[in-house]
């Protein structure tokens, strides 16, 4: 089992920034095990998509509604992965969920980001 915290959220004006971290912990068999972790979102009354993903290794993955401006990095010693947010803008608003896959895939309890026009 891998227990997945998010940190960060809150209100920012439009072309400000927020950081989000995401801290994984569980048994070391299972911490071991996880290979991609990774942020999505969900806006009020949309279905949850990808924003940012990486790899154990670093490869990242971005959506085209992020790219640019965010920037999604990782600290395999404290298992830990953060989304840096920089020029966000009112259709950034959601809630982020961090999510983290071994064989199995799992999910934080969500961190809301509000950008205000």
């Amino acid at each position: 089992q891998v227990q997945l915290v998010e940190s960060g959220g809150g209100l920012v004006q439009a072309g400000g920034s927020l950081r989000l971290s995401c801290a994984a912990s569980g048994s070391i068999f299972s911490i071991a095990r996880i290979n991609t972790m990774g942020w999505y979102r969900q806006a009020p009354g949309k279905q949850r998509e990808l924003a940012a993903v990486i790899t154990r290794g670093g490869a990242t993955n971005y959506a085209e509604a992020v790219k640019g401006r965010f920037t999604i990095s990782r600290d395999n010693a404290k298992n830990t992965v953060y989304l840096q947010m920089n020029s966000l803008k009112p259709e950034d608003t959601a809630v982020y969920y961090c999510r983290a896959a071994t064989n199995d895939v799992y999910w934080g309890q969500g961190t809301q980001v509000t950008v205000s026009a």
